[in-house]
C-alpha cells in the first residue's frame, strides 16, 4: 500500500518491504492539550519473531523495558503497542488497508497504559497482511521512476530509530545481579534522569522472589504503599529508604536473609508532559550462606617482644566454601592507639599493594606477604623498626565477579598479635675534665657499652663545641670512623680503634683555641635484607671539658683623666696605661677598647656602649655612638706609646657626661701566623661630670641724666652680669619702641645700632641721613656698654633697651651662643607745650570719569600756640591702597620734604602724578589721565618740623590723615565716539570706492558694440532723366 505524509504527498516504501517487515509511521507526539511533545513517536506494526528489521539492523529488536544503545530507555507505550501488534497477528489476515493514526495519551504525567482498541485492530491487520502489503508496495515501487529511489538512506533510518527509542525518562538500578551474604547489609541505589516536572522525584520499590509478581516494599510518596509483611521490618528499621539526591534514592536492607533473595523493582511516578522512556528498572539479588572462615594460626599471645632490627613473622588463615566462584582479598593492619595503618594487602585480583610508608620497605623486600599451604597467609618483616610496634590484625574480604565488575560481598577480621619493640641499650662515656699544656697532645677515649652481641658495626664521630650544651649536629666535626672502619679527619687529628669497645682521639700540638668541650657520638648499624644496613641505636656522650693551660701575660690597666672639663665644650683627655707587666712573650701584642656608660641616680643596670675597638691587626672600628663624631674630628683615638692609649674629646657636651673605662686585650700569635685574643683586662671607670647649672645673664640699664629737653644728648649705660658661662663675651643691640600713645604703630620695635662680641659696630635701621653720626655705642668695660644719641628730637620719644647676648668660645675662633637677656626700658619723653598738628584729606572730585584729573588736598591744622610760618616745615607723603578696603599694603605715590624736593615713585601706569605746596598748610596731589586702576583709598602722612628758640629744627611725631575713597568711572560716549566715527568713515569710503569700480567696469570693460545697418547712398536723378 502506498504511504503518504501529512500533506498528502506520496512517500516511497520503507526498505525491506515485502520481506516480512511491517510499516512504521513517525508522527509528532502531542499532549492532550494539543502541545507538541519532545520526541517522535514510533508505532510498530507486524513484528514477527524474526522480523525484517532484525535482519536489516544486524541484531535483535529491543524488547520492552530493555536499555537503548545510548543508555536510555524506549518509550513504555511503544512496548505495549508492540505487544498489541503481536496479538493482532493471530487475528484475521483479510484486511489489505490500515488506518495509521497516533495514539492519544491519557494525560501528562500519567503512567503509560495499554493501546486503544483502534491501535490493537491496526496491529492485528498489520500482522496478518504483512507480506501482501509488502508485495503490493514492491510492485508500486517498481512502477515508479528510478530517480525516486528509497525513502531514506540506512544511516538516517538508524538515527531516527535511535531518537525514537532512546529519548525520554531513564530509571537506572545497578546492572547485573547483586550478591550478598546472609547477615550483611544490602544497599541498592536507584536514580532517574531526563524527566520533566519538579526536580524532586518519588520512588516506589517492589520485590518479587520469582520475578513474575511483585509485592510493594517501600515508597517515598505513599505511607501505605508497603505490603503487610514488610511494614513491621520498616517500623523496626531493618528496611529503610535514604534519599541521596532529588533524583536518587537508596534501598537499605539490614541483616539480609535467604528470603530476601529475588528481584527488586524501582519505579517512578510520571511527572512528564508526554509518556516516553522507561519508568522502572529491575535488579536481581542473590543471597549466599556465610562460608568465609578467618582465624589466626596460633592463639594471640600477650605480646611479641623484639629488639630493633630483629625479624618477625605473623600468620593467619582464610578460606571459603561459597557455591559461587569468589575471590579472597587479605589486608594486614597495624593499630597504634585509635589509629589504624595499612601495612600490606593482597587484592582480589592477585596484586600486592603496600600501605602508606611501607612502599620503600616493600620494594627492597623488607616487608613481604606469602601464602602458606592452602589457606595460610604470612606477613614477614626482615628488620623491626620502632614504627612497627602495635597490634596487628588480618582483614579478609570476599569478592565476586558479576558481568565484568567486582562486588565485595563480606569482610571479616581477626587479631593476630601485639608486637613490642625494645630499644637497643647503648651508652657512651668520655673522661669529664681534662687539662693539657699548650703544645702537647690531647688524648681522649670513647667507651661504648651495648646489649647487642650480634653482628653490629659502630660509627664513631667526635665533635667540638665552645659551649657545654653543644649545638649538635651543627658543631664542627673533628674526626669520624664509619661502619666500614674508614677514618675521616684533619692532618693534626687522629682517630684509632683500640679494642672492640674503645676509640681514641688524638689532637696534636694543642693551643688555646683547642680549649672547649668534646663529644663522642656513636651510631650502631645492623645488617638488613639484600645487603642493606639500618641504624638500630645512637647515643652521645656527656661533654668532656678540655682546658689548654699556658703562661698568659700578667698585667694591669690604669685609666687616668689628664684633662677634665669644667664647662660644656671644654677639652676632655683620657689615658689608658698598661702597668705591672709580667711574663710577657715576644709573640704578644696589646690592643685597647673604649667604653662609655651613662650615670644613673637609681640602681638600674645600664649597658655599656662601645666607643671604639682595636683588633689584633691594628685596625680601629668605631661604635654607633662615636662614628659620626670621630669622622668630624671631635673624637680622637690614638696610641701614644707601646703601653699607653689615649682618648680625646675636643668639645665635650652635656651628653658626654658619664663613666668611661678601657679594656686592654692581649693577642697571641698562632701557628698559622694569625692572632688570637688571649686575655682582656678592664680598668676602673673614670667619671666625667661638671655642675650643669643653667646659664644666668642679667642686664641693667640706667640713665645718668634723668631729664632732658629736645636737642640735648641722650645717654644710657648697660651693666651685664653672668653666671655658669665659660669665658663669656657679649654682643649688644640697642632697640627703640614707640610709646603706647602712638596709635599708628603701637608694636613697632626699631633696631638702632649693635656691637658684636668682637667689638664691631653696625648701624641697623637708623635711617636719618642728617644724623648718621648722631648715635654712638661703645664698650666701657668687659661687662659695661654706653649708648649716646646726639641732638635728640621729639620724634625720638620712646622706650630704649639693651639686648645682650653672651657667647662662649668653641674650638679655634668659633663662638657658641650661651644666653640672651633684655634690659629694663629707659623712656625718652619730651615735656613740651608746643602746637598740635592734625592732617586731613579733601577732594572736590572724589568720583571722576576715566581720563579726568584727580585733585587731592592734604590740609594741615595747627592747634595750640601760634607759630610763624617760617618756623614750620613739613615732610608730606601720599599713599594709596587700591582696594575697597584697607586690607592691602599701602603704596607710596609721591613725597615732598621740608626743603621742597619732590620724589615720585615709579609706576607702571599711563597716569601721571604731581605734588606741590599750594599754601603754607595745604599740599595738592594731582593724578593726570586717571585710569581704572587709580581707584582706591588715598591718605597722606605729615612729619612736622619746628624751629626751636635756639635756631635748630626739631622733628615732631609723624601724623596720618584719614583715607578718602576715589572712584574712576568709564565715559560711555567717549568710549564709543571714536569707534563710531571710524566705522562711518570706513563705510563711506568703501561705498564710494564700490560705485567708482562699478562705473568704470560698466563703462569700459562691459560695453557692447551695436552694429548699425548700412544704408545705400544713391544720387538723385536729375529731372531731365526723370
Amino acid at each position: 500500500m502506498a504511504r503518504h505524509d501529512a500533506g498528502g504527498r506520496a512517500l516511497p516504501p520503507l526498505p525491506g518491504a515485502g520481506r516480512g517487515l511491517g510499516k512504521f509511521v513517525f508522527v509528532a507526539g502531542r499532549a492532550p492539550d494539543g502541545r507538541r511533545g519532545r520526541a517522535l513517536r514510533l508505532f510498530p506494526f507486524a513484528f514477527g519473531k524474526r522480523s525484517g528489521l532484525r535482519a536489516r539492523l544486524g541484531g535483535a529488536a529491543p524488547e520492552p523495558g530493555s536499555r537503548c544503545p545510548a543508555g536510555g530507555r524506549r518509550e513504555a507505550g511503544g512496548g505495549r503497542g508492540q505487544a498489541g501488534g503481536r496479538r493482532g497477528a493471530r487475528g484475521s489476515r483479510t484486511a489489505q488497508r490500515w488506518d495509521f493514526s497516533a495514539r492519544e495519551e491519557s494525560g501528562a504525567g500519567a503512567r503509560p497504559g495499554r493501546g486503544s482498541a483502534d491501535s490493537g485492530a491496526a496491529g492485528a491487520g498489520g500482522g496478518g497482511g504483512g507480506e501482501a502489503a509488502g508485495t503490493q508496495e514492491a510492485g508500486e515501487s517498481r512502477s515508479r521512476p528510478a530517480s525516486m529511489g528509497r525513502l531514506a538512506p540506512r544511516p538516517l533510518l538508524l538515527a531516527l530509530l535511535g531518537l525514537a527509542l532512546c529519548r525520554g525518562r531513564v530509571v537506572r538500578v545497578p546492572s547485573g545481579s547483586l550478591v550478598r551474604v546472609v547477615g550483611t547489609e544490602l544497599v541498592i541505589p536507584c536514580n532517574v534522569s531526563d524527566y520533566d516536572g519538579p526536580s524532586e522525584q518519588n520512588f516506589d520499590w517492589s520485590f518479587s522472589s520469582s520475578g513474575s509478581s511483585f509485592v510493594e516494599l517501600a515508597s517515598t510518596w505513599e505511607a501505605g504503599f508497603p505490603a503487610q509483611p514488610y511494614r513491621e521490618r520498616l517500623q523496626r528499621g531493618e528496611i529503610l529508604l535514604r534519599r541521596t539526591a532529588n533524583d536518587g534514592v537508596e534501598l537499605h536492607i539490614k541483616n539480609v536473609q535467604p528470603s530476601d533473595q529475588g528481584h527488586y523493582k524501582c519505579s517512578t511516578p510520571s511527572t512528564d508532559a508526554t509518556v516516553q522512556g522507561n519508568y522502572e528498572d529491575i535488579v536481581q539479588v542473590k543471597v549466599l550462606a556465610d562460608a568465609l572462615q578467618v582465624g589466626a594460626v596460633a592463639p594471640p599471645e600477650p605480646g611479641l617482644s623484639l629488639r630493633l632490627g630483629e625479624p618477625f613473622e605473623l600468620r593467619c588463615s582464610a578460606s571459603t566454601a561459597s557455591p559461587l566462584h569468589t575471590h579472597l582479598a587479605l589486608l594486614w593492619e597495624l593499630q597504634r592507639g585509635t589509629a589504624r595503618r595499612s601495612v600490606l594487602a593482597l587484592t582480589h585480583e592477585g596484586r600486592f599493594r603496600p600501605g602508606p610508608g611501607y612502599e620503600q620497605r616493600y620494594r627492597v623486600g623488607d616487608v613481604r606477604l606469602d601464602t602458606v599451604g592452602a589457606d595460610g597467609y604470612r606477613l614477614s618483616v626482615a628488620r623491626a623498626l620502632a614504627a612497627d610496634q602495635g597490634s596487628y590484625r588480618c582483614v579478609v574480604s570476599e569478592w565476586i565477579g558479576e558481568q565484568g565488575s567486582w562486588q565485595e560481598i563480606q569482610e571479616k577480621a581477626v587479631d593476630v598479635a601485639t608486637v613490642l619493640i625494645q630499644p637497643t641499650v647503648l651508652r657512651v662515656a668520655v673522661a669529664r675534665n681534662v687539662s693539657v699544656a699548650e703544645g702537647k697532645g690531647l688524648d681522649l677515649t670513647c667507651n661504648i657499652t651495648t646489649d647487642r652481641a650480634d653482628d653490629i658495626r659502630p660509627e664513631v664521630t667526635w665533635y667540638f663545641s665552645r659551649t657545654p650544651d653543644g649545638a649538635w649536629p651543627g658543631a664542627p666535626v673533628l674526626a669520624r670512623l664509619d661502619r666500614d672502619s674508614l677514618v675521616h679527619s684533619s692532618p693534626h687529628v687522629a682517630l684509632s680503634h683500640v679494642d672492640a669497645r674503645s676509640y681514641h682521639l688524638l689532637v696534636r700540638d694543642v693551643s688555646k683555641e683547642n680549649s672547649g668541650y668534646y663529644f663522642c657520638h656513636v651510631a650502631l648499624w645492623a645488617p638488613g635484607h639484600n645487603r642493606s644496613w639500618h641504624k638500630v641505636a645512637e647515643a652521645r656522650s656527656a661533654p668532656a671539658s678540655v682546658d689548654v693551660t699556658w703562661l698568659e701575660p700578667d698585667y694591669q690597666v690604669y685609666l687616668n683623666a689628664s684633662k677634665v672639663p669644667e664647662f660644656s665644650d671644654d677639652l676632655t683627655e683620657l689615658e689608658c696605661r698598661i702597668v705591672d707587666m709580667k711574663s710577657l712573650q715576644a709573640s704578644v701584642r696589646f690592643t685597647v677598647s673604649w667604653y662609655y656608660r651613662v650615670n644613673r641616680r637609681s640602681d638600674d643596670l645600664v649597658a655599656s656602649e662601645l666607643l671604639a675597638v682595636m683588633n689584633g691587626d691594628w685596625t680601629l672600628k668605631y661604635g654607633d655612638r662615636s662614628k659620626q663624631r670621630a669622622q668630624d674630628g671631635d673624637f680622637i683615638f690614638s696610641k701614644e706609646r707601646t703601653d699607653t692609649f689615649s682618648f680625646r674629646i675636643q668639645r665635650t657636651t652635656e651628653e658626654d657626661r658619664g663613666s668611661y673605662y678601657c679594656a686592654v686585650s692581649a693577642w697571641t700569635k698562632q701557628r698559622n701566623d694569625s692572632w688570637v685574643k688571649s686575655k682582656d683586662v678592664f680598668s676602673k671607670p673614670v667619671n666625667i661630670f661638671w655642675a650643669s647649672e643653667d646659664s644666668v645673664l642679667v642686664v641693667k640699664a640706667r640713665q645718668p641724666k634723668p631729664f632732658f629737653a629736645a636737642g640735648n644728648t641722650f645717654e644710657m649705660t648697660c651693666k651685664v652680669s653672668s653666671k655658669n658661662i665659660k669665658s663669656p663675651r657679649y654682643s649688644v643691640l640697642i632697640t627703640a619702641e614707640k610709646p603706647v600713645g602712638d596709635l599708628s604703630s603701637p608694636n613697632e620695635t626699631k633696631y638702632i645700632i649693635s656691637l658684636d662680641q668682637d667689638s664691631v659696630v653696625k648701624l641697623e635701621n637708623w635711617t636719618d641721613a642728617s644724623r648718621v653720626d648722631g648715635v654712638v655705642l661703645e664698650k666701657v668695660q668687659e661687662d659695661e656698654f654706653r649708648y649716646r644719641m646726639y641732638q635728640t628730637q621729639v620724634s625720638d620719644a620712646g622706650l630704649y633697651r639693651c639686648v645682650v647676648t653672651a657667647w662662649s668660645p668653641v674650638r679655634g675662633s668659633l663662638w657658641r651662643e650661651a644666653a640672651t637677656s633684655l634690659s629694663n626700658p629707659i623712656e625718652i619723653d619730651f615735656q613740651t607745650a608746643g602746637p598740635i598738628f592734625n592732617a586731613s584729606v579733601h577732594s572736590d572730585t572724589p568720583s571722576v570719569i576715566r581720563g579726568d584729573l584727580i585733585k587731592l588736598f592734604c590740609i594741615i591744622a595747627v592747634e595750640g600756640g601760634a607759630l610763624d610760618p617760617d618756623d614750620m616745615a613739613f615732610d608730606v607723603s601720599w599713599f594709596a591702597v587700591h582696594s575697597f578696603g584697607l586690607d592691602k599694603a599701602p603704596v607710596l605715590l609721591s613725597s615732598l620734604d621740608r626743603k621742597g624736593i619732590v620724589t615720585t615713585a615709579e609706576r607702571d601706569r599711563k597716569s601721571e602724578l604731581s605734588l606741590e605746596r599750594v599754601s603754607v598748610l595745604e599740599f595738592l596731589l594731582r593724578v593726570h589721565g586717571s585710569e581704572d586702576q587709580d581707584f582706591g583709598n588715598y591718605y597722606c602722612s605729615v612729619t612736622p618740623w619746628v624751629r626751636s628758640p635756639t635756631g635748630s629744627w626739631q622733628k615732631e611725631a609723624e601724623i596720618y590723615s584719614k583715607p578718602i575713597f576715589v572712584t574712576v568711572k568709564m565715559d560711555v560716549l567717549n568710549a564709543f565716539k571714536y569707534p563710531l566715527l571710524i566705522g562711518v568713515g570706513l563705510s563711506t569710503v568703501i561705498g564710494l570706492l564700490s560705485c567708482l569700480i562699478g562705473y568704470c567696469s560698466s563703462h569700459w570693460c562691459c560695453k557692447k558694440e551695436v552694429q548699425e545697418t548700412r544704408r545705400e547712398r544713391r544720387r538723385l536723378m536729375s529731372m531731365e532723366m526723370d
